[in-house]
């Protein structure tokens, strides 16, 4: 009678296996934790770059802002806004031109 055959492989092909099997899971454990600081670090790069961007144009319109207050002509605005005449003018205060307009606006 011939002797049955098992169909288990034989130890040295079940331990090349399990090594290999253990060797790529070491290598997964030890990718997954610098991949995954790889790719929150790229999120964060992402969201800091549209702060940059955002801060960069805040910082133009606040220096466009800053020449345009700075002028002499935006000085004298400002002051007329606030009620000052210059040296030597006389100020008049004009009432009714609203009631005024509407009236000849027909």
């Amino acid at each position: 009678m011939p002797a049955k055959r098992t169909r288990r492989p034989p130890v040295t092909t079940l331990v090349r296996r399990w090594s290999a099997v253990v060797v790529i899971a070491t290598v997964g454990y030890f990718y997954y934790h610098p991949l995954q600081a790889y790719f929150s670090t790229r999120s964060e790069l992402g969201t800091t770059r549209t702060e940059v961007a955002q801060l960069a144009a805040q910082k133009r319109d606040l220096t466009r802002r800053l020449a345009a207050s700075s002028s002499l002509d935006a000085l004298a605005r400002a002051a007329r806004q606030l009620g000052y005449v210059k040296p030597g003018e006389r100020l008049y205060i004009v009432k009714g031109i609203a009631a005024w307009l509407r009236a000849h606006s027909k």
